[in-house]
């Protein structure tokens, strides 16, 4: 494997080994494959996840659901920015064990650092979760562990100044590759009750949990784009957070809101550079629910900033649809667009297997064009 695929190899396993149990954008194949909606639609299982408030609605067999584990990733590289990488290292080491370096390889140097100038950031995303739920009438209750990483890297390449011998060794040596990558893991336990108010049935929930957050950023000329020392740059903290939500159903239908981390945090890089922003995030939805065919749109009301100084807001609105065989096995799409503008239109599918609806198994996968890929799995028990 080369120097650049370890690099994003290696953060990602990092990041996620110290958060494997949990996940900020959620790791569940039934959502992702309809889109990675859910406020309104996700199983009492997966109420946290989405909607705390969802973790009410259940049915009267319903009495104990365990997943373990939910487990999922995104790439998104459309310029083929680690390929090129890559192939810079291999002409650059070309370029250093010759005495005298050819023309032909100064060219090739000058080449790939002209596509990197003009490349765009390239991120890689993981998450994980589990989660164990008891329904009850009073109230219902689930535990949940979860965990999130994403990495977000950038170029800076030096201007060219000339085809020389002189002239790409210095531009090499002046360009960079800057790392950011934020870890999160959270352990909570959520609380759901049904309600009737004037003959209209409402569900609502909160989510009391911990948090671990930590940062890590490395800026290194794109000849030593590697991960030896990046745990050197970690800075972490602890915080306290609640989720909201709440539903309500008339018939088939059902409208909600989920309010997740009521408490916006922010955390800075080892140098104070740049900040990762976790901010609150508020999303309204609707849904039609029958045994036979789910359908459901998501729309963020805020956008999530993470990093300063980076282009990377996003903010979504979401449909999806779920096609279900009697609850032997299911059909699943989907289609997300970023609002802001900052990542492509997604296309979801995915298929669920639960024979007998005791054990329930689900993949999916996203694509957003060139380079921009996802892939999700989880593995459910209900009793």
């Amino acid at each position: 494997m080369n120097n650049s695929k370890k690099v994003l190899s290696i953060a990602v396993c990092g990041l996620v080994a110290t958060s494997v149990n949990a996940a900020n954008t959620v790791a569940d194949a039934r959502g992702n494959g309809m889109g990675n909606t859910g406020v309104t639609t996700a199983d009492y299982l997966l109420a946290p996840f989405y909607n705390p408030a969802l973790g009410a609605i259940y049915r009267d067999s319903d009495t104990f659901g365990i997943l373990l584990p939910a487990i999922g990733a995104t790439a998104r590289d459309p310029d083929e920015s680690l390929t090129t990488i890559d192939d810079l290292q291999d002409s650059i080491k070309a370029f250093e064990a010759a005495a005298t370096p050819t023309q032909e390889n100064i060219n090739q140097i000058n080449n790939y650092l002209d596509q990197l100038s003009d490349d765009k950031p390239l991120g890689v995303s993981a998450g994980a979760g589990l989660a164990v739920a008891v329904p009850l009438e009073a109230v219902s209750v689930n535990f949940i562990a979860r965990g999130y990483a994403e990495v977000l890297v950038r170029t800076d390449i030096e201007a060219s100044t000339g085809n020389t011998e002189a002239d790409a060794r210095n531009r090499y040596e002046n360009s960079s590759v800057d790392l950011l990558a934020f870890g999160y893991t959270e352990y909570g336990l959520s609380f759901a009750k049904t309600v009737a108010i004037k003959g209209q049935d409402f569900a609502f929930g909160v989510t009391p949990k911990f948090q671990q957050q930590r940062t890590y950023k490395q800026v290194v000329t794109v000849e030593n784009f590697d991960l030896d020392d990046y745990d050197k740059s970690e800075v972490k903290d602890n915080a306290f957070n609640l989720d909201l939500g709440a539903v309500w159903m008339l018939d088939n239908y059902r409208a909600g809101i989920a309010v997740k981390d009521l408490f916006s945090q922010e955390l800075k890089t080892y140098d104070g550079v740049n900040t990762y922003q976790l901010d609150t995030q508020v999303t309204v939805s609707g849904g039609y629910v029958t045994e036979l065919f789910t359908a459901s749109v998501d729309i963020d009301l805020t956008k999530q900033e993470r990093f300063s100084g980076y282009k990377d807001n996003t903010q979504y609105v979401r449909f999806g649809v779920e096609g279900n065989a009697w609850g032997w096995a299911q059909l699943r799409a989907g289609y997300e667009i970023d609002i802001e503008d900052t990542l492509d239109d997604a296309v979801t599918l995915g298929i669920g297997i639960s024979p007998g609806d005791l054990v329930s198994f689900d993949l999916a996968g996203n694509y957003a064009g060139d380079g921009q890929f996802g892939v999700s799995t989880n593995l459910a028990f209900t009793f």
